[in-house]
């Protein structure tokens, strides 16, 4: 997941601006309690989302996979004073754990999180979204991408994390390619080919395609 030499990454942990103290628990409590804590966003890409949001400063955002809540808590940072995030996750083990991260942020009143299938729970939302970010089940990025695209403002933005997919997106000879990664190869080509967006792919931890629908 880390492509650059870690001497750089450090540096630029190190001249990026600090994690809240909320944002710190959450990394704590999810290496001490949750299985696979590598699936945070963490330190800097988490300042990367914050910094994105807060040059947007979005209405309203989707967020298609919470996992422990510190990529929502950093989109929403820019949020407006109204705004509102919505974040979907089909983990219910966690359910607890993350509202009370959610409960003791300042957006407690403004983030709604939903439990459930995330391809049932989109049709049935009302809202349009001024970003939204995917980072759940990589098998549905494509199909996740058709189902938002519709329900994204003009000029909105679609993230989805882990284009990259700690380098397996690269050919590799004699090995077999697995359906996740076959999955992103076809999301990250239909999205790059699609005409209805602008895009660019930013190798930020483990890859992070930004869209800009036209």
């Amino acid at each position: 997941m880390d492509f650059l030499p870690q001497p750089i990454t450090e540096y630029s942990e190190n001249h990026t601006e600090e994690e809240n103290l909320l944002l710190k628990k959450i990394v704590r409590e999810t290496h001490l309690k949750v299985l696979m804590p590598r699936m945070l966003s963490g330190h800097l890409q988490g300042r990367v989302l914050s910094m994105i949001s807060n040059m947007i400063k979005p209405k309203t955002i989707l967020e298609i996979g919470t996992y422990t809540g510190y990529s929502g808590l950093c989109l929403a940072e820019g949020l407006q004073k109204e705004g509102k995030l919505i974040t979907l996750d089909i983990n219910e083990e966690l359910e607890e754990l993350v509202q009370g991260f959610f409960d003791e942020s300042e957006f407690k009143d403004q983030i709604e999180y939903k439990i459930g299938n995330a391809l049932e729970i989109i049709p049935t939302l009302n809202e349009t979204f001024d970003i939204v970010f995917i980072d759940a089940d990589k098998i549905n990025y494509l199909n996740y991408f058709h189902l938002v695209f519709d329900k994204v403002n003009k000029g909105g933005y679609i993230i989805a994390d882990n284009v990259l997919w700690s380098g397996k997106i690269i050919p590799q000879e004699g090995k077999k390619i697995d359906p996740d990664t076959q999955a992103l190869l076809d999301f990250n080509l239909a999205v790059h080919q699609d005409n209805r967006v602008q895009n660019v792919l930013l190798p930020v931890r483990d890859g992070l395609m930004i869209l800009r629908k036209l």
